[in-house]
């Protein structure tokens, strides 16, 4: 058993900076590398993708990751976990094998974790009693059926944990929890029992501060922001973990951003309902239980989690088709700049009116005005600002890269960035989120493990 191992965040989301997994793997010594690509609508797009290229249905953007880390988990044997297989794990593992040929890299074992997607045999587990009605307004998925766009349960930890047993060197999942992703390294070198859920817990909790890449480490901070610094060379949050179940977040040194109680504490926080009752596969976590010390220089202990017992169930993760969507937008100028949208506005909605056009929802904001809190916001100056930046030149290649740094700046900038859209308005299909529960008995995952020859 080692003494401790350092898990590294590389990713928060599928766009994210895409410069933060070389940055972890070459400014210091790291064990893992975790990314986490997938959010609930990642799912149906990427399966989207799938249904019009078998060979797609993954996150591409890992293949060229993979092409920049690979020398260092090669030769510092690192080892990297992603979800970034999404409804295409098996694709993705030959693209990257093929890489690592190209790269001349051998030895490489690559795993992939199956059995998440469900969507094929959504009509026999229907058939067993599984009726998987929604939860949060009881509709059996049978209702959707023929709009599904995508099916996944969310599967835990230990499955990534037989890959790791099997050897892999990169493991390669689709819908995994975003937490089991850095808990599963830890199961691994600890040996940590799957009934102790106190264990269970610390390593949840230490892959929730993990999984929303540089916004643990001071991007998207609402506390005192003006005092993080260099967030244009932020460094994404590690996990320093210890076999008791406590560890230590921290970044590498020389980075920017900041490791704090404060930032921590907020990544903490973010997308979490019942603080007693953070439910994953692998346990419970009670995130009241957590306690946090800073320790000063970008580290702050995390220790004292305690945890309960697993449900009988996963939770899946299905969309569907609802309709279309189209966005614009127009900006009028001073004076009476509000008049005179408010002005276009109503005539806009009368010659729809004429035209005898009905929708389910039309709704009008006014950016600048009232688009990001309303009128609890009516008395502050500015109420909004909009920040509109362009590009100009001839290498096409450096403006689409521009285009990639601009969603990174949700979680690796200054905090409350809403309204974000781009492109020019053109139909969307309106893909509609399904959460519903399934008996574990129900599913059955695979490991399989292929070495670069």
């Amino acid at each position: 058993m080692k003494d401790s191992i350092r898990i590294a965040s590389g990713q928060g989301f599928w766009g994210d900076l895409l410069t933060a997994p070389l940055d972890q793997v070459s400014k210091g010594p790291i064990d893992y590398l975790v990314m986490d690509y997938l959010a609930e609508v990642t799912m149906s797009i990427m399966q989207k993708q799938k249904n019009k290229n078998p060979e797609f249905g993954y996150a591409r953007d890992l293949v060229n990751v993979c092409r920049e880390v690979l020398p260092y988990i090669k030769e510092r044997g690192i080892k990297l976990i992603t979800n970034g297989g999404g409804v295409n794990p098996l694709a993705c593992r030959d693209r990257i094998l093929e890489v690592a040929k190209e790269l001349g890299i051998s030895g490489v074992k690559v795993g992939v974790v199956m059995g998440d997607n469900i969507l094929e045999e959504l009509d026999d587990l229907v058939a067993q009693g599984e009726t998987m009605e929604h939860m949060e307004n009881g509709m059996p998925i049978a209702d959707v059926r023929e709009k599904l766009l995508s099916a996944n349960v969310y599967l835990g930890a230990f499955p990534i944990v037989e890959a790791l047993q099997q050897g892999a060197d990169i493991v390669i999942t689709g819908r995994t929890t975003d937490t089991g992703l850095t808990l599963a390294p830890m199961i691994h070198e600890f040996g940590w029992d799957g009934e102790d859920f106190d264990k269970m817990a610390a390593g949840t909790v230490a892959g929730h501060i993990n999984e929303c890449g540089g916004q643990a480490s001071g991007g998207n901070f609402l506390g005192d922001w003006r005092s993080i610094e260099r967030l244009e060379d932020i460094g994404f949050p590690i996990v320093e973990a210890f076999p008791d179940g406590s560890f230590v977040v921290t970044k590498h040194e020389g980075t920017g951003g900041a490791v704090t109680r404060e930032t921590v504490s907020e990544q903490l926080m973010y997308e979490i309902g019942d603080p007693r009752e953070y439910i994953t596969p692998d346990c419970v976590a009670d995130f009241s239980s957590i306690k946090l010390e800073d320790l000063g220089d970008n580290r702050v202990k995390v220790y004292g989690i305690t945890g309960k017992p697993y449900t009988p169930f996963y939770k899946v993760s299905a969309s569907y088709a609802d309709g279309w969507v189209a966005f614009t937008s127009l900006t009028y100028a001073a004076p009476d700049a509000e008049e005179k949208a408010r002005a276009a506005d109503r005539i806009l909605r009368a010659r729809l009116q004429k035209l005898g056009l009905e929708f389910e929802e039309l709704r009008t904001e006014y950016v600048g005005l009232n688009a990001c809190h309303g009128r609890a916001a009516a008395d502050i100056e500015p109420n909004e600002i909009m920040m509109r930046i362009g590009v100009r030149g001839h290498d096409l290649d450096a403006i689409n890269r521009f285009a990639k740094e601009i969603a990174p700046l949700i979680l690796t900038g200054p905090p409350s960035v809403t309204g974000f859209a781009g492109g020019r308005p053109r139909p969307s299909e309106v893909v509609a989120y399904f959460p519903a529960l399934i008996s574990k008995d129900k599913i059955s995952t695979t490991v399989e493990v292929t070495e670069v020859a």
